[in-house]
């Protein structure tokens, strides 16, 4: 392995003058850089992220955090960690992804080493016992997700409570007055999902306005599991002509539902789902969609994370909570039901 030490030999220089030359710190003539810099390029030296910390006091890489819950739908986690690394890299950021069980843990570890410019959290529950350390730590940090308290940390989430208004509204409004919302698995609430509940509740309320009846369960993250839930749930409501999904698994999962018994949608139900672009494009997803923002709201992170990372004054105001509003992204899945059509 290349050292400074072995750049500095090739230079002709010493040791703390072909450090010098690389970070500069200190003002050292051109000729002496031109010497060092040849010396890198042939000897193919990379600063690491350590040695780079203690020249620069930047490594220029980002500790994005996430953890791979057996009871969330992994592939649908990947589509926000891929607008944080897409976009990091956009900015001349690595990123190093840490999914350990233990987060405090790995934030302690990682910010005393020095070995990231900041932080970007996922899977935020709403007492997350890793924010505090977040807003002590010396390195600064976004969050994708919204916790109970967001003081000291800048906040980016999809708005889940006008999300499940606005679900139920697109239904109404084409004439359904009975319908079946599935939720993620109750235990994602019960360790802090509070999404899953803001959601739910968002369409409780807007339910209750408008007349409508609203089933509400919590579905299964697997398969076969969620299968059979689809199947009880829609046996228990045959009245029902409309179905919410804030859970991908079962979205995932319902095509195949459908046609084992005989339906389509939007011809005998209609059916809108949470969930991201990339999503259903990975399986294919005919139905309509709450856009979950996943790649946006990774870019948006990253964006003020890099900005307070450098300096940039317009983000030394206070920190940010932007709940990003839905929007739905129409495939052709909702229809007035099959009863009011001529």
């Amino acid at each position: 392995m290349v050292t400074i030490g072995d750049v500095a030999k090739a230079a002709g220089v010493s040791r703390s003058t072909a450090s010098y030359a690389l970070s500069g710190k200190r003002t050292i003539s051109p000729a002496v850089v031109q010497r060092v810099l040849d010396a890198v390029e042939e000897l193919g030296f990379t600063p690491n992220a350590g040695a780079r910390a203690l020249a620069t006091s930047q490594t220029h890489v980002i500790g994005l955090l996430a953890r791979f819950l057996s009871d969330e739908f992994a592939p649908a986690m990947l589509q926000y960690i891929l607008g944080v690394t897409n976009r990091a890299g956009e900015l001349g950021y690595d990123t190093l992804l840490v999914s350990e069980e233990d987060g405090v843990n790995a934030l302690k570890r990682l910010s005393t080493s020095r070995m990231v410019d900041g932080f970007v959290l996922l899977n935020v529950a709403e007492h997350d016992d890793r924010l505090q350390f977040l807003r002590d730590a010396a390195q600064p940090g976004a969050t994708v997700g919204l916790p109970g308290q967001c003081d000291g940390i800048d906040v980016f989430d999809l708005d889940f409570v006008a999300s499940g208004r606005i679900m139920v509204d697109a239904l109404a409004d084409m004439g359904h007055r009975e319908m079946i919302l599935v939720s993620q698995p109750q235990h994602v609430v019960e360790r802090g999902g509070a999404y899953v509940w803001r959601l739910a509740d968002g369409a409780q309320a807007r339910a209750d306005e408008r007349g409508v009846v609203l089933h509400r369960y919590f579905g299964s993250s697997t398969q076969p599991e969620i299968g059979k839930d689809l199947h009880r749930y829609l046996d228990t409501h045959p009245g029902a002509t409309g179905l919410l999904l804030n859970n991908e698994a079962a979205a995932a999962a319902l095509p195949s539902v459908l046609t084992s018994r005989g339906l389509a949608s939007p011809t005998d139900i209609s059916v809108l789902g949470r969930y991201s672009d990339d999503f259903a494009r990975t399986f294919s997803l005919p139905f309509s969609a709450v856009d979950s923002a996943a790649d946006e709201l990774g870019r948006r992170a990253v964006e003020q994370l890099v900005a307070r990372i450098e300096g940039d004054p317009a983000v030394a105001a206070p920190h940010l909570v932007e709940l990003i509003s839905p929007t739905i992204h129409d495939r052709g899945s909702i229809a007035p039901p099959p009863a009011s059509r001529g």
